[in-house]
């Protein structure tokens, strides 16, 4: 093989054939649970105006500080890939009318995000995120609806070991008594925080807590804790979630160092996290911002959501050791012997596709032993193997990869009959399927 010249950027990778049926397998376990919590999917750009996640993650935030990428093209704005979803997606709603219509309104997405970060196992430059958010609802019952959806992803996913932990970070008001706190404890060590954190001290003494300096990490250790300042509409907001997340049967640790990493956030802040990825170990984090609307649009509307990375939730999985959806091959693969037989083979895949089939003939003109080869390289379930005595009589074994036994059918439209029913019945065979859902009369 030639030596590649340019290779992929640091921190993305490339998810190959082999490696798709991962991604389809967590792909349909979230959209899967997002629908049947009555979430519906949206679609946003790839890129923002670089002022929206500004105003709304916040200038304070090592996302926006640090690890934006933004690009300005002649003539324009500037742009920034997206570092996370929300913010687009609220963008989304507002401009769309979508606040007009009846509350609440639950939206989903799976994207693609872009950090500019050290990458690592479970963190790279660019990952990929399912969310949802949930808009105009400042009941904690929507609260607990939305971890409650977090928690049956990583359930349906067959993941062991999850923990969830709880916050409150509170509303402005008594986050200002907090901060007010904060500033008067670093005050006192501001001499051994990084250069990020003292700036962050007069602007948004919340971030320190969040800081991954082990020095910043250690000193905020001993800091005021944000639940022995909540007002107490705060407070009845949170312990309403308790309530309801025991009802619910979900299991959860207070932990009151969560803040989350944006500055949307308000009220509640939670986050799924396993041990089982090394030092990035969040699978999962959300919260309530339910200022972020009005920030953007000057009209006042709760919201809350969650976003939860893919690349992390596969990664567990595969240190779990959970087995992934089976990977499609190919359902049966005709392997022609001359050019009268190859036209008979096209004729016969396009029969079979057209009735949903996953069918394959040779394209390359090999001899009989290399397609043979190239068949049992792809897992094809079938083979059909065409020459001139099948085209005289009419007719050709379909022979069963696996077992090894052969089903002669006829060359004609009533291919599909015989094929369809062999599939069925292998079917049946290798998944212990309920033959009366089958009615292989119609």
């Amino acid at each position: 093989m030639a030596n590649l010249k340019i290779q992929r950027p640091k921190g993305t990778q490339d998810v190959v054939p082999s490696q798709m049926y991962k991604w389809n397998t967590v792909e349909s376990i979230v959209k899967e649970a997002a629908t049947n919590y009555g979430f519906r999917e949206i679609r946003i750009p790839t890129f923002e105006e670089t002022s929206l996640f500004v105003r709304s993650v916040g200038d304070t935030t090592d996302v926006v500080q640090k690890e934006m990428y933004s690009v300005t093209a002649t003539g324009d704005s500037q742009f920034t890939l997206r570092p996370e979803g929300t913010a687009g997606t609220i963008r989304a709603l507002i401009e769309n009318g979508l606040l007009n219509e009846g509350f609440p309104q639950k939206v989903f997405y799976v994207l693609s995000c872009f950090r500019h970060e050290k990458p690592q196992a479970g963190r790279l430059r660019e990952f990929h995120q399912f969310g949802c958010e949930m808009v105009g609802t400042k009941d904690p019952r929507a609260d607990a609806e939305v971890i409650a959806l977090a928690k049956s992803i990583i359930d349906s996913a067959g993941l062991k070991g999850i923990k969830l932990y709880i916050n409150s970070i509170g509303c402005p008001e008594c986050r200002a008594k907090y901060h007010a706190a904060l500033k008067e404890y670093f005050r006192s060590k501001e001499d051994e925080l990084c250069d990020t954190c003292k700036d962050r001290l007069e602007r948004n003494p919340m971030r320190i807590l969040d800081c991954k300096s082990p020095i910043c990490s250690e000193i905020a250790k001993d800091a005021p804790i944000v639940l022995d300042y909540l007002c107490d509409e705060c407070r009845e907001h949170f312990e309403g979630l308790q309530k309801y997340l025991t009802a619910m049967g979900i299991e959860y640790e207070i932990n009151s160092r969560i803040v989350r990493g944006l500055d949307y956030y308000t009220k509640t802040v939670f986050e799924f996290v396993t041990t089982d990825i090394g030092a990035q170990g969040t699978v999962c984090g959300g919260g309530r911002y339910d200022g972020l609307i009005e920030t953007l649009s000057g009209k006042e509307c709760p919201a809350l959501g969650f976003g939860m990375g893919l690349e992390r939730l596969i990664l567990t999985m595969e240190n779990q050791g959970i087995e992934f959806a089976k990977e499609d091959s190919c359902d049966v693969y005709f392997a022609p012997m001359g050019e009268a037989a190859a036209i008979k083979a096209m004729q016969l895949t396009e029969q079979l596709r057209a009735d949903g089939v996953s069918a394959q003939c040779d394209v390359v003109g090999r001899g009989l032993k290399a397609q043979m080869k190239y068949a049992d390289k792809i897992g094809t379930k079938f083979t059909v193997v065409i020459g001139d005595s099948e085209l005289e009589s009419g007719k050709a074994n379909i022979k069963d990869m696996n077992s090894g036994e052969q089903v002669e059918a006829p060359l004609d439209e009533g291919f599909s009959k015989v094929f369809n029913a062999l599939l069925i019945s292998r079917m049946l065979a290798d998944d212990d399927i309920d033959e009366s859902i089958f009615d292989l009369n119609q």
